[in-house]
């Protein structure tokens, strides 16, 4: 009856599952979908604008160098405005209405792409083209900074995010392509324009673009008034006054954000570590095309390393929130900047393009947990009185960083000669790639752990433990440890639950008890009598829905705060009751205990093995029941001994609790030496004794036999 949580084939289906069901509810809420909609017109616009820009550019000269720098002067216009305006970007996201900030720059980068196809000159295209630029400045640091503001917790950031980037690099960008293709070879079956219509088409696509704009400033005036909102989800302790509330000035925004960097490790490790990120992905960006080279593959060997660090780009912002349920935001994000160090490293050393493909793509399988990890932090951990300037400061220290890397590298390359090596058998090219990449490596690994010394929450588990747990297939598994005590109900659990967490007192490790008090918890009491609920399955989903609140309110946050749980009656004891006595089948029990305590299983489960009072040809009902319970429990407990130590509870409660810390002292050794007491002081406590740290937990209801 009991399965191992994660195993089997159905564990995969699962975790699709649940991803799919985390994207429903983010999309659920009305004022984020919209904003996806809005942001997915404007990447669009965007992509679209450096294609049909770069169109124009090259149909308003007849110069061939003018022609061929049409390209980088559309992108470096494009880009140059991030690296000069961010900042006052996040300036206005902090000081003024949003949703205002967004309207009137979309209202802007529509006006600026007309007047480029009216005026179309060329020196107005780049200056133009400059403009949007700043506009697009002001308007991604107020997007940015409002989101979390739309949602229900601030939990769903990551899965907000990931749809975030879904759309912005992927559907926008296979749709602004296909767009482009269409409307420039529409005039071929069409004859729309006359002789030729070259130009007239390129200035059709802006002007389309210049509308994208246009679409997305009224709907977010007339449809997204939730964008306004400010510090939906409070954080305690917050450090940052409203600027919007205190009329702060330009000058003191600017001094209150570096303060806040300078006081808040949190945020300083994170932009450090972005800093290191992006200087390894700008030494990987310069060095590409003549490290493809250095390998002796040919061009193709370019465009399969491209394609691998995309796909790596990919998957790394697919499973970082799965790797975020296994391992806290701040941790992961260190950790992953380290792994795409050590990763780049080995690209740096790769004597084959097979294991420069492999190298690469795991570079970019970290990179991109690092980035999402990055941003979903300033958007759930960072004050919303701020958000906006430090969101302006990682994108402004990403494209300058990115820029600067890009442009220097390949000087840098060019001062190392090239030479000839054999490395088994084969020849390779040794040239300045390889020393950039490895320098490209080591700020990204200093950085990294900087990132994560500063970051780090300092918790109980080891990092490399944390680490592993984060890594295997199995669901999360805590930092505390859960002990489960279970038995018949004919068998004094409680006592022995206590005795035991007194006893573990005397490690090293806090103990928190979870113990049943005389089977009549409250708030299951209340809602069984309340609801009037008489019946076997309505009576288990209320025991689960109190368990559940257990699990989730002090369980859970004692397990991760690396404390010792004992809990009474976790879930065996009432999934064999409800089995043997009520008669409800057992799958679907186990997969109700599983949705109430999210998977949940105890590190170690003591079975309190005693034979009921009477003999198993007494015909009394509760005795029948109890031999049916109990047997079950065994059948548990042969199906998975690694996990459970059945104990003799014949004789008195100092006698049983004797055995138990005998057989515990052999499982406590190796790793789990901590749990064991240092001390040997047998105690035992009465029921009526029960320690402060104690939570409550509803025995199953009693039910009738069918």
């Amino acid at each position: 009856m009991r399965s191992v949580p994660g195993a089997g084939p159905g564990a995969s289906s699962g975790a699709e599952a649940s991803t799919i069901n985390r994207v429903r509810r983010v999309l659920a809420i009305k004022p984020f979908r919209r904003l996806w909609g809005v942001t997915y017109l404007c990447s669009v616009a965007d992509w679209l604008n450096i294609l049909a820009l770069t169109g124009l550019a090259t149909k308003l000269t007849d110069n061939y160098f003018a022609q061929n720098f049409a390209f980088v002067g559309v992108v470096l216009t494009g880009l140059a405005p991030g690296l000069l305006f961010a900042p006052v970007g996040g300036l206005l996201a902090d000081r003024f209405d949003r949703r205002k900030v967004m309207v009137v720059a979309d209202l802007l980068r529509c006006g600026f792409l007309l007047s480029i196809a009216i005026v179309s000159a060329p020196w107005w295209l780049l200056a133009g083209n400059f403009l949007v630029g700043s506009a697009s400045s002001m308007w991604i640091p107020s997007k940015e900074a409002a989101v979390p503001n739309l949602l229900r917790r601030p939990d769903q950031v990551e899965t907000a995010n990931q749809l975030g980037m879904v759309m912005t690099y992927g559907l926008a960008v296979i749709t602004a392509a296909g767009a482009n293709a269409v409307i420039t070879g529409v005039n071929t079956t069409f004859h729309l324009f006359p002789g030729d219509p070259s130009l007239n088409i390129a200035k059709l696509v802006v002007i389309i673009t210049g509308l994208l704009y246009l679409a997305s400033a009224i709907l977010i005036a007339t449809r997204i008034p939730e964008l306004s909102l400010r510090n939906v989800h409070a954080l305690p302790d917050q450090k940052v006054k409203p600027a919007d509330e205190e009329k702060f000035g330009i000058g003191q925004m600017i001094a209150d954000g570096f303060r806040f960097i300078r006081s808040t490790p949190l945020v300083r490790g994170l932009l450090v570590g972005a800093f290191g990120a992006f200087a390894a992905g700008g030494a990987v960006i310069g060095s590409a095309k003549p490290y493809s080279s250095s390998l002796g593959a040919g061009d193709s060997a370019f465009n399969l390393l491209v394609l691998a660090v995309f796909l790596g780009l990919a998957t790394g912002m697919a499973t970082a929130p799965k790797l975020a349920r296994r391992l806290a935001h701040d941790r992961l994000f260190g950790i992953s900047i380290v792994a795409a160090a050590l990763s780049l490293l080995v690209v740096a050393l790769s004597p084959h393009l097979a294991f420069s493909l492999v190298a690469v793509f795991f570079v970019g399988i970290w990179a991109g947990t690092a980035f999402l990890t990055g941003v979903t932090i300033i958007g759930s951990r960072v004050e919303d009185a701020i958000r906006g300037r430090i969101n302006a400061i990682y994108q402004l220290m990403m494209k300058l960083v990115l820029f600067g890397t890009t442009v220097t590298v390949p000087l840098l390359v060019g001062l190392v000669h090239q030479r000839n090596v054999t490395v088994w058998g084969s020849e390779l090219t040794i040239d300045g790639t390889r020393p950039v990449m490895l320098g490209g490596a080591a700020i990204a690994l200093v950085a990294g752990l900087f990132a994560y010394r500063q970051m780090d929450d300092k918790r109980t588990e080891p990092i490399l433990a944390d680490l592993r747990n984060a890594l295997r297939l199995t669901p999360r598994r805590v930092n505390g440890y859960l002990i489960a005590v279970e038995g018949t109900t004919a068998i004094n659990t409680a006592i022995q639950a206590v005795n035991l967490a007194d006893w573990l007192r005397g490690g090293t490790r806090p103990v928190v008890v979870a113990a049943d008090p005389a089977l009549d918890d409250q708030r299951l009491t209340a809602l069984v009598s309340g609801a009037s609920l008489t019946g076997a399955r309505a009576q288990a989903l209320a025991a689960a829905a109190v368990r559940a609140d257990i699990v989730e309110r002090h369980v859970q946050p004692a397990l991760d705060a690396g404390s010792v749980v004992v809990m009474e009656r976790f879930v065996d004891s009432p999934l064999a009751h409800l089995s043997a006595v009520a008669g409800l089948d057992s799958d679907e029990l186990e997969g109700l205990a599983d949705w109430a305590t999210g998977r949940l299983r105890p590190d170690l489960t003591i079975l309190l093995d005693a034979a009921p009072n009477g003999a198993p040809r007494d015909k009394s009902a509760a005795l029948n029941d109890q031999w049916r319970v109990q047997h079950l429990l065994t059948e548990m407990a042969a199906a998975d001994p690694d996990r459970y130590v059945v104990i003799d509870a014949d004789g008195t409660d100092t006698e049983v609790a004797e055995r138990i810390r005998t057989a515990l002292r052999a499982v406590f050794v190796g790793r789990l030496a901590a749990l064991a007491p240092t001390s040997e002081k047998p105690v035992t406590l009465p029921l009526d004794t029960l320690p402060v740290e104690t939570i409550e937990t509803p025995e199953e209801p009693r039910v009738e036999a069918k």
